[in-house]
């Protein structure tokens, strides 16, 4: 799923070539990525768009040979000036005077050249990686490459090679973009550079790579760019291995333009530092395009105490224990305004609730919907599914650095707001409050089907973790385990890395569970019984799936296990939830099953049942072994916080009983039903006091 999603798209046609552009956003002044080097297209630019296009026109361009663009057989085609007239040509296509051009390696060289042989339409060029072959020497490794010989070896950069392309091209590719991306854990970009290159083949590239340019001596670059007008900015890494940092340098010296020098970051920014990439970008648009601000300062003395909370929406168990924290907080500290950047559905409650949701909250890119669109039956590969929603948590990150910009808080509190926390790890120069995390598990697992490649990559997104909390062990004000140290499982973060529960306890503080509600309230079960409306010879069976749309199979499964349910227990009465993303009319009616969409304080109805089935999430598992209540849960396939935290966290309290899906036909499903209704429960105690503690540690910053 993509963070955000075109206004229009469509296509130019010269010279019988199609070219394919999308167009995002609306307003002035527009911004045009420049068709990028045709190896990739224009997704590489999806870290960007959306930031971009909440305060602009956005336009990306699919390069001649990949994408949605034709696939020309003539070198001549791919000439750089043709490049320059397919920009143009969008440009007219989409009325659009004048434009801020943006480009990475080729595509920075095609904005230039497009500068000097359009002066009228460019505003300015933001050019990174730039690609200027004759300006300066070439990277040494690359100086002497034979791209034509067939070759004894083709170790290292000797696989830029026709031949090797030919026979091996998905193999240069990943040699290709691994020395793009030299820094660090670049699993998901390498991955997804190499998932576009496959998409030209070598073939197409060889033929791109024929093309003619506009230069072929340092003179003729020099004088190409003397000629550019317009504001420029060059952006380079230092550890770029396909075009020399030195090139970067010597073009803002040229065209008297700035020059943004990256230590430590190779060839893809855009990729790899996106924030920074896009922060820079936005600040060059409001150089040389100043629009109308208007702002508003309030006096330190008579400012409201503000918190910003922010509470994953990945489910409906973070809602339930941030809303306790945060009426406790309320309780510590009256004067204190708390405010959500929050999305759908936990929205919902927060409205219900009556709680402060800020309007900055409508730019929030759909991680739920996401995670949703990612699901088969019954099964999410939630790891995989939260690298691939990489473009989404840039987004959201975005919005959130813009807030904490131009507003004030005295907090800020992320509950497993993975976007805020590895965002503000990897720019830490944008922290301008105290900073709470909270989270209930610590520590990515591979699945045993995913092999040694997910055991690398789970390995991979721990190392990347314990080294940012090594690196900058403040920057979390407070670190908040929801739980207690013998609540995590006994794995270790990966091959030569500390093991989960001794690294956590080393990083954090363990505030016991949250409830979310105080058991007082449902101590009584047959008055609470009575009041819902349910008899007391009734054996209630109350089945749900949280706030997702991912349990909508599930429930059909236990719908049709009723019957035979119901015959072994006559008095047997059920009431299905469907929560906010399941539609209640998808589901097959039966006699005697009652199917009900969003109930709010679902928890009062867990504590009055005599049996639940649940899937696999903690805080639904964890209300009803609060309050004692017999149950059954069946943990998504693939989800691996369900099948090993949270199944680890139930068995360590005697809680409920797993059932795999695979055992969920109706005949197993009504014997497991029935096994478990009425059965005497020996689970441990569940702390009611976590809200409060966790209340205690925040309300310490503030």
């Amino acid at each position: 799923m993509r963070a955000s999603y075109p206004a229009s798209d469509g296509f130019i046609e010269r010279d019988g070539v199609k070219v394919g552009y999308e167009v995002f956003g609306e307003g002035a002044p527009a911004v045009v990525f420049t068709p990028i080097d045709a190896i990739v297209h224009s997704r590489a630019w999806k870290a960007q768009v959306p930031y971009l296009a909440r305060s602009g026109r956005v336009v990306t361009i699919d390069p001649r040979g990949n994408g949605r663009s034709d696939r020309p057989a003539e070198p001549a085609a791919y000439a750089d000036t043709e490049f320059v007239a397919d920009t143009i040509a969008v440009m007219d296509a989409l009325s659009i005077d004048r434009a801020v051009l943006v480009g990475i390696c080729t595509s920075g060289w095609r904005s230039l050249l497009a500068a000097t042989m359009h002066p009228e339409r460019v505003l300015g060029v933001v050019s990174m990686g730039t690609w200027a072959p004759y300006l300066t020497p070439p990277v040494p490794e690359r100086a002497a490459l034979d791209f034509e010989a067939k070759l004894d070896s083709y170790d290292g950069w000797n696989k830029t090679n026709r031949h090797y392309w030919l026979e091996h091209w998905q193999e240069y590719a990943e040699f290709f973009f691994g020395e793009l991306l030299p820094e660090p854990h670049s699993t998901k970009q390498l991955e997804d550079a190499v998932g576009w290159a496959l998409e030209i083949g070598p073939e197409t590239m060889i033929v791109h790579d024929d093309g003619p340019v506009a230069s072929s001596s340092r003179e003729e670059n020099e004088a190409i760019l003397r000629r550019v007008r317009c504001p420029v900015l060059s952006i380079h890494g230092e550890v770029d291995r396909c075009q020399p940092h030195s090139r970067g340098a010597r073009i803002a010296e040229i065209t008297g333009g700035d020059f943004l020098s990256l230590a430590g970051v190779g060839h893809l920014p855009q990729a790899r530092e996106p924030i920074l990439v896009n922060r820079a970008i936005r600040d060059f648009i409001d150089r040389i395009a100043p629009r109308p601000q208007s702002r508003r300062w309030t006096h330190p003395l008579t400012r409201q105490h503000r918190l910003l909370y922010l509470s994953s929406p990945i489910g409906l168990g973070h809602s339930r224990r941030d809303i306790a924290i945060a009426d406790e907080l309320r309780i510590q500290r009256p004067e204190l305004r708390i405010e959500w950047l929050a999305q759908h559905p936990l929205t919902e409650e927060l409205r219900r609730r009556g709680e402060r949701i800020h309007p900055a909250s409508a730019h929030l890119a759909a991680e739920s919907a996401h995670i949703e669109s990612e699901s088969a039956e019954h099964d999410i590969h939630v790891f995989q599914a939260m690298r691939r929603m990489d473009e989404i948590l840039v987004n959201n990150f975005m919005v959130f650095a813009d807030l904490v910009e131009d507003e004030p808080f005295d907090a800020w509190v992320g509950d497993e707001a993975w976007e805020l926390d590895y965002f503000l790890h990897e720019n830490p120069e944008l922290k301008r409050a105290p900073y709470v995390w909270l989270t209930d598990f610590v520590g990515w697992l591979p699945m045993p089907d995913g092999g040694d490649a997910e055991a690398m990559l789970t390995a991979d997104y721990n190392a990347e973790m314990v080294e940012q909390i090594d690196r900058l062990p403040a920057l979390r004000d407070r670190a908040l385990f929801v739980g207690n140290p013998d609540d995590i499982v006994g794995d270790a973060l990966g091959p030569q890395l500390p093991g989960i529960r001794n690294w956590t306890e080393q990083h954090f503080d363990f505030v016991g569970y949250v409830t979310g509600f105080d058991p007082s309230e449902v101590k009584d079960v047959a008055e609470l019984r009575s009041e819902l409306g349910y008899g007391a010879e009734e054996k209630v069976c109350v089945v749900t799936v949280g706030g997702s749309g991912v349990g909508a199979h599930l429930l059909r499964r236990v719908i049709d296990a009723f019957p035979q349910a119901k015959r072994a227990i006559p008095e047997l009465r059920m009431i299905v939830v469907t929560g906010p993303r399941v539609d209640p009319e998808s589901l097959p009616a039966r006699q005697g099953v009652e199917i009900r969409g969003y109930v709010p304080d679902l928890y009062r109805h867990l504590a009055a049942c005599d049996l639940a089935v649940v899937q696999g999430g903690l805080t639904t598992a964890m209300e009803l072994t609060a309050n004692r209540r017999p149950f059954l849960y069946v943990p998504l396939r693939h989800h691996f916080e369900q099948n090993f935290h949270v199944r680890h966290r139930l068995e360590r309290y005697r809680a409920g009983r797993c059932v795999e899906y695979e055992q969920t036909d109706p005949d197993a499903l009504a014997a497991a039903m029935v096994a478990e209704l009425g059965r005497p429960v020996d689970y441990l105690a569940v702390e009611s006091d976590g809200a409060r503690r966790a209340a205690e540690r925040i309300a310490e910053l503030l």
